[in-house]
């Protein structure tokens, strides 16, 4: 015989015929109850006992038995809305020749009720499917697929082995359900368990499977415990409004069903809360259950709602443990007394420390500010007039604002010469912030004398120094922020892609020997950096170089062309002569700036432990090349082409000439800087003379742009990063 088909059965839909207006209530001499089981409103027994225009609420009392919606029967009733009822099972037995010789199914339309969330539709049986169709409020299907391929275990759990099941995920008001055994599938060995198969709606934690017994006959269990969901109407509180059937000391809540309210007595009373004075104050002083919780059961005074213990005359309630104890109000005098003294003297104490603390503070602030030099910035300040110092004297307390109490999030780098922060201004700019690092008092001077300098520089290529605050123990210092990260990040890649060209790093070598030029040459106060290396070169959007950290600086007396010195500055960027002498002078810049010009030349860093060991250094590596005539191979492959070999090789010997041992073999910056504007200019006059090449030997001369024209016949403006060619028409 085949597998029969699973049918799906019409639900009709019942629905109120009408809204009951105003508070209907039961009429009297009602039956309320059947057998064991109270029967309260709105569920009634016969007419004019239930909610009036809704059936779900009848109640039919056969053989001391509640039933409702005509045969299920009624376990118990609840006033938050819900109902327990036992629902039958569906069964399809065959018989040892695999004949269908039973098959019961289950329907039932539940109307305005519906299956709560917690029902489980369970199958037991082996190699067998159930199925549950539904129509209602939306058409519903669910089941599942219980298999044996050996006996099950006998306290096994309802897991797919002899027993499965599956949860009701939405509330259900009709429904048609049954199992259907796969015959064919079915084990030989397993007849003795599955000559049937149930399926059943049972609640959770209603039903524990037992293999041996379940399997043969469900323990002859016909009908499970469900809970079904009701409420009142279709309408919400909300939409109610006053015109619900809740009665006096409740209120109102929306059904868990979706649809329809529900009543529930306020705290502090019980009973019926659908009837108009069904809810009652409860008597916690008599009530055994709602108990109070007086330590003397005689201070107890019941009221609405609630109770109170009262003690009486000359007695104080213990609120801790609810019990009466006798008042003493000397000793409660003085204890008040007491405690109020000593609050007014931490009060006095209080604020007498915070006065002196903050008396402290100040006192060390200035102790630091005379210390890092502010007094003499001060004189320097009013002797000079403000208008030529572009310098601001910020506080402590807007530098700690400024860097969120100086957290480690807003740290940009670290290094020998201090700790730089990002700072955000009262105005929402945006600020570098150093924690310079003052060797002794005898620097204070001298680092005066420079921040007053460096804030009257003016230079494109320089990093504005904007102020300073020196009340903190290391004086810091404010400058411009720069976005877009230093020239090490760009040619090393450790924050952006090393994706600079040749024009770009042409430039920047450009821009950056102009700068040092000026520093040198052109500032009031000769100006040695001592400290040029990649990390204190930023660009900014642009690619602009900016040259910034003149903390090691050093300011050179115009009577004296160098000084002794404690040697600073970076290894690998350091002049071999001024390490080994002492002796400072501009020399030991251009040292470092022929490192700067071979880094941007082969992208490789001025001190690697993973090159060879006699080319760890970047100018001995640089070196050696040259002479081996290898010097492409050292070359950063992305920067070379056909039509800038030469301005490269040009660019290589001026950073070698540079790197030269003995200081006075180097170059001057001002020489160095005149030299790489003139690899810029041949090339703009080459590429226009590729054009218009009579315009250009008319204006410009047949021999201007010659390498050692240009050396002979140039000078230099740093300020502006531009070649002054003398023309001889224009002498």
């Amino acid at each position: 015989m085949k597998v029969q088909g699973v049918f799906l059965v019409a639900i009709y839909y019942l629905a109120f015929t009408q809204l009951v207006k105003g508070q209907p209530q039961p009429r009297e001499a009602c039956q309320t109850r059947c057998g064991d089981v109270a029967i309260e409103y709105p569920f009634g027994i016969s007419s004019g006992c239930y909610y009036p225009g809704d059936d779900s609420f009848n109640i039919t009392c056969k053989e001391d038995r509640p039933y409702v919606l005509g045969d299920t029967e009624v376990e118990n009733f609840n006033h938050s809305g819900q109902l327990q009822v036992r629902l039958n099972r569906s069964v399809t037995c065959y018989d040892e020749q695999e004949n269908l010789n039973r098959f019961e199914y289950s329907n039932i339309t539940l109307a305005n009720l519906s299956l709560s969330a917690n029902t489980k539709f369970t199958l037991v049986g082996c190699n067998a499917l159930a199925i549950l169709a539904a129509f209602g409020m939306k058409n519903y299907t669910t089941g599942c697929i219980s298999t044996c391929t050996s006996p099950p275990e006998v306290n096994g759990k309802c897991n797919g082995a002899g027993c499965c099941r599956s949860d009701v995920s939405f509330p259900l008001d009709s429904y048609r359900f049954q199992a259907v055994p796969d015959r064919i599938s079915i084990v030989p060995s397993m007849h003795q368990y599955n000559r049937c198969t149930y399926a059943f709606l049972v609640e959770d934690g209603m039903f524990n499977f037992y293999a041996t017994e379940d399997l043969k006959n469900l323990r002859n269990a016909r009908d499970f415990p469900v809970v079904l969901d009701w409420s009142i109407g279709k309408q919400t509180c909300e939409q109610v409004g006053n015109t619900s059937i809740c009665g006096a000391n409740s209120e109102c809540f929306n059904s868990t069903r979706g649809i329809g309210y529900n009543c529930k007595c306020f705290e502090g009373f019980e009973g019926n809360p659908y009837l108009p004075v069904g809810c009652q104050d409860i008597n916690e002083c008599t009530n055994p259950i709602h108990k109070h919780n007086c330590m003397d059961p005689d201070t107890c005074r019941n009221k609405d709602g609630g109770f109170d213990c009262k003690c009486q005359s000359g007695y104080r309630l213990d609120t801790f443990n609810m019990s009466c104890k006798r008042k003493d109000f000397g000793w409660a005098i003085i204890i008040l007394g007491t405690t109020t003294g000593f609050l007014v003297i931490l009060l006095g104490v209080c604020f007498t420390k915070q006065r002196l603390r903050r008396r402290k503070d100040t006192e060390v602030r200035q102790k630091f500010f005379e210390k890092n030099g502010g007094r003499i910035l001060i004189q320097r300040l009013s002797e000079a007039g403000t208008s030529n110092f572009d310098v601001k004297i910020f506080t402590e307390e807007g530098m700690k604002e400024a860097t969120n109490g100086y957290d480690e999030s807003r740290i940009l780098g670290q290094g020998g010469q201090g700790t730089v922060y990002k700072g955000i201004l009262p105005d929402k700019s945006i600020v570098a912030i150093k924690k310079a690092r003052l060797g002794d008092c005898s620097q204070v001077d001298q680092f005066i004398s420079e921040v007053c300098m460096l804030s009257k520089i003016n230079h494109r290529n320089v990093v504005k120094i904007l102020g300073c605050c020196l009340e903190t123990e290391y004086p810091l210092l404010v400058y411009e922020f720069i976005t877009n990260g230093t020239l090490s990040d760009h040619l090393h890649g450790s924050l952006f892609d090393s994706s600079l060209t040749w024009e770009h790093r042409l430039r920047i070598a450009i821009e950056v020997a102009g700068t040092l030029a000026y520093l040198h040459s052109s500032a009031s106060i000769p100006i040695i950096h001592r400290d040029v290396k990649t990390d204190n070169i930023l660009l900014d959007e642009n690619l602009t170089a900016k040259v910034a950290d003149f903390g090691a600086s050093k300011l050179i007396p115009m009577d004296k062309e160098q000084l002794t010195t404690m040697v600073r500055g970076t290894l690998g960027y350091l002049d071999p002569e001024y390490y080994n002498t002492g002796l400072l002078n501009e020399k030991s810049d251009v040292y470092s700036f022929g490192v700067v010009l071979m880094e941007l030349l082969s992208g490789q860093k001025a001190l690697s432990f993973d090159r060879p060991e006699t080319s760890k250094h970047l100018v001995s590596y640089f070196a050696s090349a040259k002479k081996e005539n290898r010097l492409h191979e050292i070359i950063d492959g992305q920067v070379m082409n056909e039509e800038n070999q030469r301005e490269i090789q040009e660019t290589a010997r001026i950073a070698l000439e540079c790197t030269r041992l003995m200081g006075e073999e180097r170059p001057m910056m001002k020489e160095v800087a005149a030299e790489l504007e003139a690899l810029r200019v041949k090339k703009i006059k080459h590429q226009w003379s590729d054009q218009y090449p009579e315009e250009i030997e008319h204006l410009l001369g047949r021999h201007i742009f010659s390498a050692q024209g240009v050396t002979n016949s140039r000078g230099y403006d740093s300020i502006n990063n531009e070649a002054m060619s003398d023309i001889e028409a224009g002498r």
